[in-house]
């Protein structure tokens, strides 16, 4: 893919479309047809050991996280890390991953995909599912659409469920 971005992309912070609200916010800053499909960028907001993105792997992307605040807890394929404040992380396409602020820790992230793929419907149908106005079959079946594919994890599972009750 060539990518032809000639002019500059701006995304205010005023200007952002807010999803979700504590313990999850998802700030939209700029989506892939914004940028000819080089990046599509989101700001995360997680509350102390909130959840942020089940099991998935993209086929498309590789996904940067930048952690601005607190403790972002990955899982890699089947290792769990934590990453601080001011610290980075690129997972390739292909590896099943998930994150959340780590137990004890709120966390304020930017995420990137490279290429970028069209993200705001994305986190649109997560609100409309939770609202109950779309259901998980929905989510599912946008997989292809949203190079968002969902994977098991026993062992991200059992290391979150760890944390919410110590």
């Amino acid at each position: 893919m060539t990518v032809n971005l000639s002019n500059p992309v701006l995304a205010q912070a005023d200007d952002a479309e807010v999803i979700g609200a504590a313990p999850t916010e998802v700030r939209l800053l700029i989506d892939a047809s914004a940028t000819d499909s080089a990046i599509s960028l989101h700001e995360v907001r997680l509350d102390d050991g909130a959840d942020g993105a089940h099991p998935h792997y993209h086929t498309r992307s590789h996904e940067l996280f930048y952690v601005i605040a607190g403790e972002l807890q990955v899982l890699l394929d089947d290792t769990i890390t934590t990453v601080a404040a001011g610290g980075a992380l690129v997972v390739p396409k292909h590896m099943p991953h998930a994150f959340g602020a780590a137990p004890g820790a709120s966390t304020r992230l930017l995420i990137t995909l490279t290429p970028g793929v069209e993200r705001f419907e994305y986190f649109r149908l997560l609100a409309r599912i939770e609202r109950g106005e779309a259901t998980v079959q929905d989510l599912l079946d946008s997989q292809e659409t949203y190079d968002t594919f969902f994977v098991d994890s026993p062992r991200w599972r059992a290391e979150r469920d760890a944390g919410r009750i110590g």
